[in-house]
């Protein structure tokens, strides 16, 4: 009978390859382009982008993958001081990411001025006792604020790339060696019914404005995944009826729009045909509704 190898076996399978290997938390004010980094380095649509303020509601799990390392990436809504119920929930989610991190990214907008959401931000990063990354975003753009230098300081393009490379070495820094926690081709851990979610709230917010994004949740009530097709059945919720009568109407029709470009989307990211059945309804104040935001954070 032949001698079974441990180490062979071992070296053999993805769960007990060792790297350097932990969790990161990209912190910062909202549209300081942490979105924006986590698609550009892994070159997948992991999270949605948009030029409105405050997109991102839940932690975003990116998976990013090298030679030597497996850095696992909370992309984090936005913190802010608020005593909305809605927006409370949005602080905790992203604080709680911190809680498991090694190490937190914290990106700050070189395209603005300092704002009081700094130094909201400044005063909770006081009692945290993990290492913190100052990232300076947007340097292709003209600075308004000076930009210090130091060791865990680094400045970022998401748009070239630019940086990224010492930015991940100054990362794994932090890491210690240790098994994967993902098989090497896993670049996000967000399900189905997520993914699908999101990519029709990105297209809400690109064409429409003021309050109505902020006003929106989609439901992906059924998912049918076969060989050659997807089928999906999804709801646009509104807070009122006047907003719904804007996405169905404004613009021969709003909703036929945001329809076409999230199956097209859709299509490319699962690379199959999509059919979506896309309909909006309302749901009032479902912002002040504390069982229903409970239920949509957890």
């Amino acid at each position: 009978m032949q001698e079974l190898n441990l180490q062979e076996i071992l070296s053999n399978t993805t769960d007990f390859i060792e790297k350097k290997v932990w969790y990161v938390a990209i912190i910062g004010r909202p549209n300081t382009w942490k979105s924006t980094f986590i698609n550009t380095l892994l070159w997948k649509k992991i999270s949605i982008t948009t030029n409105v303020p405050q997109t991102t509601r839940k932690k975003i799990l990116a998976i990013y993958n090298d030679t030597d390392s497996q850095i696992i990436f909370f992309d984090t809504p936005w913190i802010h001081a608020s005593e909305k119920m809605f927006n409370k929930e949005i602080n905790k989610e992203a604080i709680n990411s911190i809680k498991d991190a090694a190490v937190i990214l914290y990106f700050i907008d070189t395209s603005r001025e300092w704002w009081e959401e700094e130094n909201y931000i400044k005063s909770f990063l006081q009692d945290v006792k993990i290492p913190i990354i100052k990232v300076y975003t947007k340097i292709d753009l003209r600075p308004k604020i000076n930009i210090p230098q130091g060791e865990n300081t680094h400045k970022i393009s998401s748009i070239s790339k630019t940086w990224f490379k010492s930015l991940i070495e100054k990362i794994k820094t932090y890491l210690k060696k240790g098994f994967m926690n993902y098989w090497e081709d896993y670049y996000t851990s967000q399900d189905i019914f997520f993914r699908i979610s999101e990519i029709i709230r990105e297209k809400v917010f690109l064409h429409t404005s003021e309050e109505i994004p902020h006003s929106i949740y989609v439901s992906v009530e059924e998912v049918e995944d076969k060989e050659d097709i997807l089928r999906i059945i999804a709801y646009i919720y509104t807070e009122t009826d006047s907003q719904r009568f804007i996405i169905i109407w404004k613009a021969w029709s709003l909703v036929t729009q945001i329809w076409k470009e999230a199956r097209i989307n859709l299509e490319e990211i699962f690379e199959k045909k999509v059919f979506l059945s896309l309909r909006v309804k309302t749901k009032e104040k479902w912002k002040n509704d504390e069982k229903f935001i409970k239920k949509m954070f957890s």
